[in-house]
């Protein structure tokens, strides 16, 4: 590798954004989160973005998928565990677009999906984000 190449963060250093960005959450979020499963992909699945009417795949840079804190009393058999997804692609194209900082705009996404693992809705995160300023 050449001298003074940057090359975009790979799949390893979006996931240690995230686990960063976890790991600075208050410990009696934290506490919750330690069955929830995360992974890094490129981008969404055809079937995601059909079943969710998103037509463009860079529009979707995470999704929690499984059953909400309010929704479970203890999985069911064979049931998947609940898992936060991160989209590289659609996080790094965010990233040079708005000019926020990678870690800042992790942090934002990640803080999102787990408001949905505790069981808010979009509208109401969208609130306490504007009650938060």
């Amino acid at each position: 590798m050449a001298r003074g190449q940057t090359f975009a963060p790979d799949a390893a250093a979006i996931e240690r954004l995230a686990d960063a960005a976890i790991a600075g959450l208050p410990e009696r979020f934290r506490r919750h989160l330690a069955n929830v499963v995360l992974r890094v992909e490129e981008f969404a699945d055809d079937e995601v973005l059909d079943e969710l009417g998103i037509e463009d795949p860079f529009d979707l840079t995470g999704l929690y998928t499984g059953r909400s804190m309010r929704e479970e009393s203890s999985w069911a058999s064979g049931e998947l565990p609940p898992r936060v997804h991160l989209y590289r692609r659609p996080l790094l194209d965010e990233w040079v677009d708005t000019g926020v900082s990678l870690e800042a705009l992790i942090t934002h996404v990640i803080v999102h999906e787990v408001g949905h693992h505790f069981g808010f809705s979009d509208a109401e995160m969208h609130a306490i984000e504007e009650a938060a300023g």
